[in-house]
């Protein structure tokens, strides 16, 4: 009996061991504690598909859903960077430890005194609310379980939440902090919804896709409808929809690892272990791009397009040859960073194989190698590799009679296409006024029909910009100033302890247009204002530097195309 059970064990751990993917190097385990003082939970995991880029860090629940939960040090060491934006990780700390690692603590709500002081001193010195601060060993030390800050909401954060990274210092490639002996409850599998098979063609491109639901088993088992997938081409890849779920939260996260297998051979594999933040778009080319602008559907991509330069492969040759007679058994297994797998098995054999339907191009575009489209209305220019793979293109040009359109409309291609790098976009105006060339730009229509400026400068009788997606595009120009208006303020501030507005344009930015800039004074001097970026609100916090008495507040807000708000109003203090 007591042998029958060691065997069990033995066979159990053996098939840990093997479904269970090491990572490359050993973490410490016991040097750093949790960031927070209660069990952790999450409602993002490190490498989760995120548009246009894999997550750093992990995102930590607020234990309440409120913000204000103290934030501490994970070991000793000291402060190398504060920085506060308006978006991006709004107010942020960098702690460097002396085992070689660094510690980020992001969309804080507020930093300690001490901290908070001196950011503020500093923006006051340079008169800007955004800071980005280096500094040596000696300004902030801190001891581990030492209190930072408090979690909150700040940049571009839609919950009460600590963005948490570890990198490492020297090469600050972010590394999955749960690789560090964090604890956190997790005996829930990775759950698999869809797999969607790629008919390829001999250069490995795709002719044609079709999705299929998968039938759950228990236990962590999936199959297919019949067991086995007929597929009209003579190669095929697959795309996985597959999330991970954690005890105690309802968050779809993106799993750890996944692994294909042909006839029990490895053919594809990849983890999220650790990548570089200068590869961190090539996501693009990881995920199935179409589904996810058009349908919100993240699939990851099991045979590597040629462009992708991603590092979190260990295998990545994916494409099955198919057969008639013999069918391939195919495995496909997704494991959580805590050994949890679901595995889903089923078989593929080649069906009759069909012409694929050709799709109308007229600019074939070659991934490696630069390509133009010229043809005196429009220029793009794109260079190379720009494209993850081959890329056949469709431009077409219309026009538009609108009276607020200084150009025809060019539909050059369609959102579905990734595109890595910037390209030089020039669009030839029609009918434009010369006093309206400094206010023109280049405007971008997205799939939902959204129009955004993507800036441009006038030159020649073209408007040219740099722009990173495909899509319409037209010149339209804004010459209307953007919004002030008050939210929290009156003639009589007497006993408030901030005063706000709401700061507005009418037409939003994308790519290197600018967002909104603003200024304040008070009685001529420039005051501290607060931008939350995700409300379009400027706050300012009275402190002692507002004396009592009378005052003049000015705030001045600008635009992309120059165009200004002012606000003047007094008040009492």
């Amino acid at each position: 009996m007591r042998l029958t059970i060691l065997l069990a064990i033995l066979l159990l751990t053996v098939g840990f061991a093997i479904n269970t993917r090491k990572p490359t190097k050993a973490y410490p385990q016991d040097y750093f504690r949790s960031p927070i003082d209660q069990p952790i939970r999450l409602s993002g995991t490190f490498g989760e598909l995120r548009p246009n880029h894999l997550h750093s860090g992990i995102d930590i629940k607020a234990k309440d859903g409120k913000n204000g939960q103290p934030i501490y040090a994970i070991a000793d060491g000291y402060i190398a960077r504060i920085k506060v934006q308006s978006g991006g990780y709004g107010n942020a700390l960098y702690l460097v430890h002396p085992n070689g690692y660094m510690s980020v603590y992001a969309h804080l709500q507020r930093f300690e005194n001490d901290v908070a002081a001196y950011v503020k001193k500093t923006q006051y010195e340079k008169q800007n609310f955004n800071v980005d601060l280096y500094l040596n060993g000696e300004t902030f030390r801190v001891r581990k379980g030492e209190k930072i800050g408090n979690l909150g909401t700040s940049g571009r954060s839609f919950g009460p939440h600590l963005h948490f990274e570890i990198r490492d210092n020297k090469t600050q490639k972010p590394i999955n902090p749960l690789l560090f002996g964090l604890q956190m409850v997790d005996d829930i599998r990775p759950k698999l919804h869809n797999i969607k098979i790629y008919h390829l063609n001999d250069k490995l491109e795709t002719i044609d896709t079709k999705i299929h639901s998968l039938v759950k088993k228990g236990g962590g088992k999936y199959g297919i409808k019949g067991d086995t997938l007929a597929i009209g081409a003579w190669r095929a890849g697959f795309g996985i929809k597959v999330y991970d779920h954690h005890n105690g939260v309802s968050n779809w996260n993106g799993i750890y690892a996944l692994e294909i297998y042909q006839d029990d051979n490895l053919i594809h594999a990849f983890d999220m272990e650790t990548f570089a933040f200068g590869e961190s778009r090539y996501i693009n080319a990881h995920i199935d791009y179409a589904e996810q602008k058009l349908n919100k559907a993240y699939y990851n991509r099991s045979f590597k397009l040629p462009g992708n330069k991603l590092s979190i492969y260990d295998k990545n040759e994916g494409v099955v040859t198919l057969h008639k007679q013999v069918p391939s058994k195919i495995k496909v297994v997704a494991l959580d960073v805590d050994g949890n797998k679901s595995v889903l098995d089923f078989w593929v054999r080649r069906a009759e194989v069909n012409p694929s339907n050709s799709v109308a191009y007229n600019y074939p575009m070659e991934y490696n190698q630069s390509n133009t489209i010229d043809n005196g209305s429009i220029k793009a220019v794109f260079p190379k590799g720009i494209f993850y793979e081959n890329a056949y293109l469709n431009y077409e040009l219309s026009t538009d009679n609108s009276a607020d359109i200084y150009s025809d409309m060019h539909h050059l291609h369609d959102v579905s296409i990734p595109v890595h790098k910037y390209f030089n976009l020039s669009i030839k105006t029609e009918n434009l006024p010369e006093n309206l060339r400094k206010k023109a730009f280049i405007a971008f229509c997205n799939e939902k029909n959204k129009v955004y400026n993507s800036g441009g400068t006038y030159k020649n009788g073209f408007v040219t910009t740099k722009v990173r997606s495909l899509g319409d595009y037209c010149i339209m120009v804004d010459d209307t100033p953007p919004t002030i208006t008050p939210i929290s303020f009156r003639k009589d501030m007497r006993g408030s302890s901030k005063m706000t507005f709401k700061i507005k344009d009418e037409m939003p930015t994308t790519g290197r247009a600018k967002g909104l800039s603003f200024t304040a004074t008070v009685d001529g001097k420039w005051i501290l204002m607060q931008y939350d970026e995700k409300n379009d609100l400027l706050i300012h916090r009275f402190d002692n530097r507002i004396p009592k008495g009378e005052h003049n507040l000015k705030i001045t807000v600008k635009d992309d195309r120059g165009n200004r708000a002012v606000l003047e109003r007094s008040f009492i203090r």
